[in-house]
């Protein structure tokens, strides 16, 4: 079916005010331009479900090995080897089979413990205290040490690894060159373990033998396990880190819904799931378009930017049509929501993610049933890409 407009909706992802709520912009995206092009920017955005899962499932047609970020896509800067998500197959099927021995169940049920401990640590000091942030106290803590965790890092110095590592504020952008490839965050550990190696995770990485894209059979390079070890470590603080302020947030926004889970824990899982659909971390994720494509009756034509509007998607009243998608409801079947992308790059981390996301809310509710934010102190920041919050300080009984 072709669809045409002469709609004015505009979208800029840089729009800091606009990204604050980006939703009633969306809606209209989806219903009156489902192919919209962003002159300004010179970029194409799909916005509706079917649209967004489909793209996501078509690497030969949207790539990743030009970048995901709009601004890096027009760089159209190299992209150094081992920077999985920026990667196409064949290439990035090897490479990612590599990162997934890290990633079974097994070994992410395996942490669910050392998570809990943490957090109890974290949160039985702050009982009593009159309230804590969401952000501060989990959001920026947490994730870090649970990288550490999956790695073998000593606990003695995963504070220092989270120290080192989220020295920029929650929401603010990240540094390509400095976060993602530098690697001096893990470079002294790495050294390291390499002059003494465990049964650790780190040392399987380092050790493991694979058939490279020349079909070379070897082991990573340092360079290719430190940009490993990085996007790994980047992806998962960032999108977890915001997953607990956005449940810190909505259940705040809900609290008959969040009486609901104290009630009975057993929903948890659930309303992780429909906080990631209702609240996505990531706005959007942007694919090179390697060949021309048709949507809508519209050419898409090569060599063209297309963002992939994951937040927009997940709203999309074609596929969440009841109860009202842009309501929070933790009763949701929330089936397929595109939060962690489709296909070839659906996020590795997404149960490590999810496990995070439900011990925390566990914990914090089993200690704080009641909790309001302190508006005057919470701070939302949203980049071209996240979306979340900076701050989140909530006052408890």
């Amino acid at each position: 079916m072709t669809v045409t407009s002469t709609s004015d909706v505009y979208y800029d992802p840089y729009d800091v005010e606009a990204g604050a709520d980006p939703f009633p912009v969306f809606r209209r995206l989806r219903d009156e331009t489902p192919v919209y092009h962003n002159e300004r920017y010179d970029f194409y955005a799909l916005s509706r479900h079917t649209d967004v899962e489909r793209a996501l499932a078509r690497h030969d047609t949207y790539i990743s090995g030009r970048g995901v970020l709009l601004e890096q896509i027009r760089s159209d800067a190299p992209i150094p080897p081992g920077t999985v998500i920026f990667e196409d197959p064949p290439v990035h099927t090897i490479h990612r089979g590599l990162l997934a021995r890290l990633f079974t169940p097994r070994k992410i049920a395996a942490l669910e413990p050392q998570v809990r401990d943490y957090c109890v640590r974290v949160l039985d000091p702050l009982v009593g205290a009159g309230g804590f942030d969401f952000i501060k106290d989990l959001g920026l803590q947490l994730p870090m040490r649970v990288i550490g965790m999956l790695l073998g890092i000593p606990e003695q110095d995963q504070a220092e690894v989270r120290d080192r590592y989220g020295r920029h504020e929650m929401g603010k952008p990240v540094e390509f060159e400095d976060d993602f490839l530098a690697g001096a965050v893990f470079a002294d550990y790495v050294d390291w373990r390499a002059r003494n190696p465990s049964d650790d995770l780190m040392t399987e990485l380092m050790t493991a033998e694979f058939t490279d894209e020349r079909g070379v059979t070897r082991t990573l390079t340092r360079d290719e396990l430190l940009a490993y070890i990085n996007i790994l470590a980047a992806a998962g603080n960032e999108t977890t880190g915001r997953l607990i302020g956005w449940a810190g947030r909505t259940l705040a926004d809900h609290p008959d819904q969040r009486r609901e889970l104290v009630a009975d824990p057993a929903l948890v899982p659930n309303a992780i799931e429909e906080i990631l659909r209702f609240q996505p971390p990531a706005l959007q994720t942007c694919r090179y378009v390697a060949q021309d494509v048709e949507i809508h009756g519209r050419t898409v034509p090569a060599g063209s930017v297309m963002m992939l509007l994951l937040a927009s998607a997940n709203r999309d009243p074609r596929r969440y049509s009841a109860p009202d998608p842009d309501t929070f409801d933790i009763h949701r079947n929330v089936g397929q929501h595109l939060t962690f992308a489709l296909g070839a790059h659906y996020c590795l981390g997404a149960a490590l993610a999810r496990l995070e996301g439900r011990v925390v809310l566990e914990e914090v509710l089993r200690r704080f049933p009641e909790w309001e934010v302190d508006e005057t102190e919470a701070r939302l920041v949203s980049t071209s890409t996240f979306r979340g919050w900076s701050r989140l300080p909530v006052r408890t009984p």
